[in-house]
């Protein structure tokens, strides 16, 4: 099983989150901008997440909610550049906390055996708020969605 590594660095405004995906880019970029993949994957085993909106090209927009065990959340942003298979960059806020927005660049990078190094860096407006996604059990979620994701890409 693929592990995620989390870089979360003292006193800086972003972490970073690599995986390694056993397929090529085209399939992860795909599995990343597919309402229907990414309300399979994204988020933590036992929520269900629905998509309200998703746009996923340069200058389009996305809003969907999240519910669980721990209640119902949403969330919104746009998508600033959407460039297949390489990259995207959209922007992210939980809408339970408005004007706290984080900016958020996905980069697929094609490896030998038909693999894909994710990297994905998302900055913070403040030290605070980067330090309060860390503590929020942002890695168990990733980590759980990711796995989703290995499920789905397997599946193909």
């Amino acid at each position: 099983m693929a592990e995620t590594e989390f870089v979360i660095e003292p006193g800086r405004q972003d972490i970073v989150i690599k995986r390694v995906f056993d397929a090529p880019p085209d399939a992860v970029f795909e599995a990343f901008t597919d309402a229907e993949a990414v309300a399979r994957w994204m988020g933590p085993r036992g929520y269900t997440l629905s998509i309200d909106r998703w746009d996923p090209k340069t200058g389009g927009s996305y809003r969907y909610e999240t519910s669980g065990p721990e209640g119902t959340d949403a969330f919104h942003g746009s998508f600033h550049e959407v460039a297949a298979p390489r990259r995207i960059v959209q922007t992210f806020e939980w809408e339970g906390l408005p004007g706290h927005v984080t900016l958020e660049t996905a980069e697929f990078q094609e490896l030998e055996g038909g693999r894909t190094r994710y990297v994905g860096t998302s900055v913070f407006q403040s030290v605070e708020d980067r330090d309060g996604m860390a503590a929020s059990g942002m890695q168990q979620g990733v980590n759980e969605g990711f796995e989703k994701l290995d499920e789905i890409l397997a599946s193909r």
